[in-house]
């Protein structure tokens, strides 16, 4: 088939946020691999932003400038262009659609932000509206599904519980708006590594459930509240393959967080305050205590994928 002429030569820009989980509790390891998840994700303002723009037919490629741009593969096992490629051979004519994307990082690299998933999010909601697909937001979340857990709600955003192995998101009531401050890790940590240590440490790991206080703390909108019922199943595993980490929470909860945790499968740091000024205050004194790699502050809940104008 010939080469569709583009309606347009301008690419389309997607900014998409980071995400820290709440809660995340973890069951046994399944048949198939994966471990059963209950989980409150949460979007914070801690941004990528990928571009796609038209390439000959079945021609896809990837470009990556920003934090940690060395550390991404520019292969297939790139979630940008699996997402990309994904889309075309099930919505499009695939021998007449192509892709040229250049991701923008700010999202550490393996530090349990998703960043890699929010990157695959991206990429989905850029082509599809770049080819000028007739997609329906289920039919993405769908293929979002299929790239990786965590994909799904990087298109969604906001607070949301996850179950199955996460895919599956659903709103969460929450009230208000939190101030974080995120410490970011010396080295990154690999999710199959903490999950092959929780399996170690925790055998007989229980079905898992989202506490009821987290999210009665959500509804409430009290920081200290939520502060309190932060819980990660993995923390334990992370905190084993990387000892300093725990340095890190003990000196955030010091300089006046009113709740700590390890983000996902780590190693970033996410500390919860009172406020934004107390935000800023956490973030002075972590950066100059120099128990981590960087700092940045940020707030939640923020929107998800999004075409930029």
């Amino acid at each position: 088939m010939a080469s569709p002429l583009p309606p347009t030569p301008v690419g389309v820009r997607v900014r998409v946020p980071a995400k820290i989980n709440l809660a995340l509790k973890v069951g046994g390891r399944r048949p198939d691999g994966y471990h059963p998840l209950a989980t409150v994700y949460h979007a914070v303002s801690l941004y990528d932003e990928v571009e796609a723009v038209w390439a000959e037919p079945d021609e896809f490629d990837v470009q990556v400038t920003g934090e940690g741009a060395d550390q991404v593969p520019l292969d297939d096992s790139n979630l940008a262009l699996r997402a990309a490629r994904l889309l075309a051979r099930t919505h499009g004519p695939y021998d007449s659609l192509g892709a040229s994307l250049s991701i923008r990082k700010a999202i550490p690299v393996a530090a349990g932000l998703a960043g890699g998933s929010s990157n695959g999010a991206a990429a989905l909601l850029a082509c599809s509206v770049l080819w000028d697909l007739d997609v329906s937001p289920e039919a993405l979340r769908e293929l979002a599904a299929e790239l990786g857990s965590d994909v799904p709600f990087a298109l969604l955003g906001g607070t949301a519980l996850g179950s199955g192995r996460g895919e599956e998101v659903v709103p969460a009531l929450a009230r208000g708006t939190y101030h974080w401050v995120l410490a970011f890790g010396h080295h990154g940590l690999s999710t199959p590594a903490v999950y092959g240590r929780f399996d170690e440490l925790t055998p007989d790991a229980a079905a898992p459930e989202v506490p009821d206080d987290l999210m009665g703390a959500l509804r409430s909108g009290d920081p200290a509240l939520l502060g309190a019922a932060l819980s990660n199943d993995l923390q334990d595993a992370a905190l084993d393959l990387q000892p300093r980490l725990r340095q890190v929470l003990e000196a955030g909860l010091e300089y006046g967080a009113v709740g700590a945790v390890v983000s996902g499968s780590g190693p970033t740091c996410a500390f919860l305050a009172a406020g934004e000024a107390a935000a800023i205050d956490l973030a002075v004194a972590l950066s100059a205590d120099g128990v981590c790699r960087e700092v940045r502050r940020v707030s939640g809940p923020v929107v998800g994928a999004r075409v930029l104008a």
